[in-house]
Formats: structure tokens, C-alpha cells, sequence
């Protein structure tokens, strides 16, 4: 069973990870809120729980029913192993399978708002990943920056934790692009949820100033408005930037594959990650990339090689590192974008990501 706080996260994600194990022979179901992409996952060949759940915030108070609910559905179904994705259901998922004596195997896709906020709310994420990743004979963690913070505030042990290459990327559907023609205006992307803490607002300042002296450069922003996260940027704010011609708000896509082409360089001035997509598709698809140098991003980024790291909650620094990309040759730009795609064939491959999982599968069940 693998459990995670929407299908969607499943089908855009880890789809591989779903048909490698299919292709095992493993029956899989998902246990996530239902949406639109439930029918594309039964479609190839899994079965689906739907999991009510508010994916927001992280009150043991108000989450003890969904704790409830974890247990039933887990005592209903009886999987042999269970596959954690996202705070949540790491945390109570984990929780309701060692009452049942379930073996959980979680991964650590970041550490989102409960460390990014107030002392008390990542007092709570400590006190809970600590009762939760009591058990478990793995912890998976996407970068070691996360890895090393989990060890240190003795939330885990040393021998639980596993490193992978993020949900891995498949690199024949995000398949090398060519680059756009010299001569055009520079073209630079962000992908993501239009959230403050993927620095969306520095990507907007940034913008600013740059253009005061490179008028003609193009600021292109790519993701849904998320107001139910308590770092979202209104509709009306992104709207007021469009408006003053700061930046070209694109809407949400299932398909980026058509906008990253057309991009010279793909930025995320994101607060903190866990192993981001928008950079790992990005450089699949031979793009040069500006990220700040925080977890996870530095380890998607060579420094002058793949990319550009910048400071995070810095737009001047973001706006310099915009500058440089401007300043370098297209020859220069297409050899950075072929060295990222090296980088995601050599270390990010969907194909290592699921051997990994295979690996541990038997060895979690051996172990409980």
C-alpha cells in the first residue's frame, strides 16, 4: 500500500515507482484523497482507498480521527508493507501500523511549513516524527541536508536512514529539448505552487530588477493557486504583478514539458525542499537552472556547472544570478543545459529510485 496526501502525488510522481512494483508482481493500493487522477491509477492496474483527510496543518488534537482512520482502512486491508509519502501520513501512518504490527517504510520528501514556521509548531513535528519513526526499519530521505537534521535532533537513528535520488524522473518522457533561437528575449521560469516560501515573491522582486536594465527580459510564472496552504499568495496579488508587467502568470498545467522548453533558464528561489521536481525536469529537458542554495536544491545544482545557486529570501542575489545567465553566450547556456541532463542520467533515473524500493521491500518484511 503506498499512503499519501493526494493521488495526484502518486500519478504525477511516482507512477514508475507504481508500475515497477505491478511489474513484480506486487498487487498495489493506493491510499490517498480521492481527485480526477483515480481512474488513471486504477487504469494501470492498482487499487484505490480514498483517505478523507485535511492535508494542512499538524494539531495531534484535531488529526486523532485521521489517525482513526489510518487504522481501519490499514486493519481492513492487511497489506504486507506500507509506503509513507508526505508529512501526514508519514507520521500517523506510521503510528497505526506499528499498533497493527504493519511494516512502514517512510520517505522523507521534505520537510514543508512545520519546519519552515514558529518554534512550537516544529516543536510539535520533532515530538510526533520521533514517536512515529520509533519503529521502522527504514527512513528514506531525499537529500542528505534532511538526513543529517533528522539524525542530529534524534528523531531517528544513524542505521534507519536510506538516501534516494528524489521520486527519480523519466528520462525519455522528459527528453532533452532544443534550445530557443538566439536573438530572442530571455526567458526565465518558475515552476511551482504559487506559495511564498517556493519564494515566489522574490521571483517577483527579482523581476523587477532585472528589467530595469534588461527591459526586454521575460519573467514567466507556472502552478496553481493554492489558498488552502497558509503560505499562499492570492489570486489578486498575482493578478496586481500581471498587471504591472512584472511577470506572465500561465495558470496550472498538467504537461510543463511545452513551457519548460520555451524557457532559456528554470528558477526556484524556494525557502526549502526536499528533492525538487520543477529543477530535476528542468534539467532533464537540458535547461540551465537557478536555485538557492538551501536543502535540496544544492543537491539537484552543480554551481557553475548545472546552474546558479543564489541566496534564499534574497531577490538581489536571485536578480544577480538572472543577470549572470543573461550575460553568458547561447553556446554557453546550451552546455550548462547539457550537463544537467548528464547530472539527472547519471544520479536521478527513475530506474534507481525503484531498484532502491525493491531492495528494502524484503528486507522491511524480513526485519518485522
Amino acid at each position: 500500500m503506498l499512503t499519501v496526501n493526494a493521488a495526484w502525488n502518486v500519478w504525477n510522481f511516482r507512477r514508475d515507482l507504481v508500475t515497477s512494483l505491478i511489474a513484480n508482481g506486487h498487487r498495489v493500493t493506493i491510499f490517498a484523497p480521492f481527485d480526477e487522477t483515480v481512474s488513471q491509477l486504477i487504469g494501470i492496474g492498482c487499487n484505490f482507498r480514498h483517505l478523507a483527510m485535511d492535508p494542512h496543518g499538524l494539531n495531534p488534537f484535531r488529526d486523532f480521527a485521521l489517525l482513526r482512520r489510518f487504522k481501519k482502512v490499514f486493519d481492513d486491508e492487511r497489506p504486507d508493507v506500507i509506503l509513507g509519502f508526505t508529512i501526514k501520513n508519514n507520521i500517523y501512518g506510521a503510528i497505526a501500523a506499528r499498533h497493527l504490527r504493519i511494516p512502514f517504510v517512510p520517505t522523507v520528501t521534505g520537510l514543508g511549513s512545520a519546519f519552515l514556521g514558529s518554534r512550537v509548531l516544529r516543536w510539535i513535528a520533532e515530538r510526533l516524527y520521533r514517536i512515529a519513526f520509533s519503529t521502522p526499519s527504514f527512513v528514506l530521505f531525499q537529500n542528505e541536508d534532511d538526513r543529517r537534521l533528522f539524525i542530529q535532533r534524534c528523531l531517528i537513528s544513524p542505521s534507519q536512514a536510506r538516501l534516494i535520488p528524489g521520486s527519480g524522473i523519466d528520462l525519455l518522457h522528459f527528453a532533452p529539448a532544443p534550445f530557443p533561437k538566439q536573438g530572442g528575449a530571455p526567458t526565465f521560469l518558475l515552476v511551482g505552487r504559487v506559495l511564498k516560501e517556493k519564494g515566489v515573491c522574490e521571483f517577483v522582486e527579482a523581476a523587477k530588477l532585472v528589467r530595469r536594465h534588461h527591459p526586454s527580459a521575460c519573467f514567466r510564472l507556472l502552478g496553481a493557486v493554492d489558498l488552502g496552504n497558509r503560505s499562499a499568495i492570492s489570486m489578486t496579488d498575482v493578478a496586481a504583478w500581471q498587471e504591472q508587467g512584472w511577470v506572465e502568470y500561465l495558470g496550472f498545467a498538467d504537461d510543463v514539458r511545452g513551457t519548460i522548453a520555451e524557457a532559456h533558464c528554470v528558477v526556484l528561489p524556494s525557502y526549502r525542499e526536499g528533492a525538487p521536481r520543477t529543477l530535476i525536469e528542468a534539467a532533464a529537458m537540458a535547461r540551465p537552472v537557478i536555485a538557492t542554495d538551501v536543502p535540496g536544491c544544492r543537491s539537484v545544482v552543480e554551481h557553475g556547472t548545472t546552474g546558479l545557486l543564489c541566496a534564499a529570501r534574497d531577490p538581489a542575489s536571485l536578480a544577480d544570478a538572472c543577470r549572470q545567465v543573461i550575460e553568458l553566450s547561447h553556446e554557453e547556456l546550451e552546455r550548462m543545459g547539457q550537463l544537467g541532463r548528464r547530472k539527472m542520467e547519471r544520479e536521478f533515473d527513475q530506474e534507481i529510485v525503484a531498484s532502491t524500493y525493491r531492495e528494502l521491500l524484503p528486507q522491511a518484511l524480513g526485519r518485522q
